[in-house]
């Protein structure tokens, strides 16, 4: 019996370290993860089994791993995610028999108390895009001007804007049709301003995209717009302008959030446009609005 334990750990460590791959299209194909948290899933697991050196993963050995990621001074979002990579690879290597049981059933999941999200101020931020709007005269600015429509009009993800294909678009109804996470779809309205960048955009996109790609925005070499560049747009977009906080293209989203509430939009209709599985994510931008709106009392009211 003590054999037999012996050679199944023998056995355990190189064949979870082959399956590395099985696991990446498990999340890929089955749970419809997105290649961002496909790549820090795997991540993590190979970091837990370079850590074990060889040692079964069990619970005790899980926690150790955990403890030493907080010695070096890894934050309580980086270990609820590590905790999340390994559970859902636990639960995989079960049903595929490559562990006896689950280690990470007895774990607890830290609380992690989200950051108020960066939010630019309306009038400030309409004033940007329109004068990018009027500097827009060939065809990258062009599509500059449709990224930030995008991701501040209609509340996208930068990773939305990249997928979305031409035949996404419906010009007459002024929608777009966008993959969302875990591969749910949705579509959710364009602005005017959108709409008319858009009309520009149809020509300009002529001068730059390959024949053959049918993504609807792309790069300078024809190809589909990479994430890490529209990073990099919109960070370089907004700090431009000096009224402007430096956004990255998440602050844009959550700018759109945050002034839809204030215009009086329900909490489940801003939950339905940005695409949220639970309300829970959505009521981060109550607490945004309840803070600007403090902020705005405090400064117009004399006795405040």
């Amino acid at each position: 019996m003590v054999q037999d334990q012996a050679d199944e750990t023998t056995r355990q460590v190189p064949d979870l370290v082959a399956a590395m791959p099985a696991f990446t299209d498990y999340m890929s194909r089955e749970r419809g993860f997105s290649h961002h948290t496909c790549t820090a899933y795997r991540r993590d697991v190979q970091d837990l089994l370079v850590f074990l050196d060889g040692a079964p993963v069990t619970t005790a050995g899980v926690r150790r791993w955990l403890a030493a990621a907080r010695d070096r001074g890894v934050g309580s979002p980086t270990v609820a995610r590590r905790i999340a990579s390994v559970r859902c690879f636990a639960h995989w290597a079960v049903r595929r028999g490559l562990l006896t049981e689950d280690p990470t059933l007895r774990l607890q999941t830290p609380r992690v108390t989200p950051d108020l999200p960066k939010v630019a101020e309306s009038a400030r931020l309409n004033d940007a895009l329109d004068a990018l709007n009027r500097l827009a005269d060939d065809p990258i600015g062009i599509r500059n001007l449709v990224l930030m429509e995008l991701l501040y009009g209609s509340g996208l993800r930068v990773s939305e804007v990249c997928s979305i294909h031409v035949s996404d678009v419906d010009m007459s109804r002024r929608t777009v049709r966008v993959m969302g996470k875990g591969g749910k779809q949705r579509v959710v309205p364009l602005t005017a301003p959108c709409v008319r960048a858009l009309e520009r955009w149809s020509t300009a996109r002529q001068e730059l995209a390959h024949p053959d790609e049918s993504a609807l925005l792309v790069g300078r070499r024809g190809r589909r717009l990479d994430v890490r560049v529209a990073r990099r747009v919109v960070h370089e977009t907004t700090s431009a302008f000096g009224d402007l906080p430096d956004l990255a293209p998440h602050g844009l989203r959550h700018s759109m959030a945050s002034h839809v509430l204030e215009g009086g939009a329900d909490l489940r209709y801003v939950q339905q446009l940005l695409g949220h599985a639970s309300l829970a994510s959505t009521q981060i931008y109550t607490h945004v609005s309840a803070e600007r709106l403090r902020a705005a009392y405090e400064n117009a009211h004399p006795r405040a």
